[in-house]
């Protein structure tokens, strides 16, 4: 998903529209993590970037995407960019050193 959100409209209040919006790119999240795996894929990870617009926008990680709309809501920004691309992800294993500190602790 690229897209250019508009917080102003004729009709609805802003606050509604963020609603919106923020319901919009959740079900997007949400039909992305249903499709197949590929083999040997963990989950599907997101590549995000957020500005005002595609040229500024810095990368921003999936659980930080609603609280940028709401910076933007809060700023009072006529409109803002949002780009969401899915990509496989692998998960990690801890090394047993970290797994040792930590149950020291």
């Amino acid at each position: 998903m690229k897209k250019t959100f508009k917080l102003s409209h004729p009709k609805i209040k802003v606050p509604r529209l963020v609603e919106a919006i923020k319901y919009e790119v959740k079900k997007y999240i949400k039909r992305e993590r249903r499709k197949t795996l590929p083999p040997k894929v963990d989950f599907w990870d997101f590549d995000c970037r957020f500005g005002v617009d595609e040229a500024s926008s810095d990368v921003i990680h999936v659980s930080a995407i609603n609280k940028s709309i709401s910076q933007a809501e809060s700023q009072q920004l006529e409109s803002f960019y949002l780009e969401i691309l899915a990509k496989p992800g692998y998960r990690t294993k801890k090394p047993k050193k970290d797994l040792q500190r930590n149950d020291n602790d």
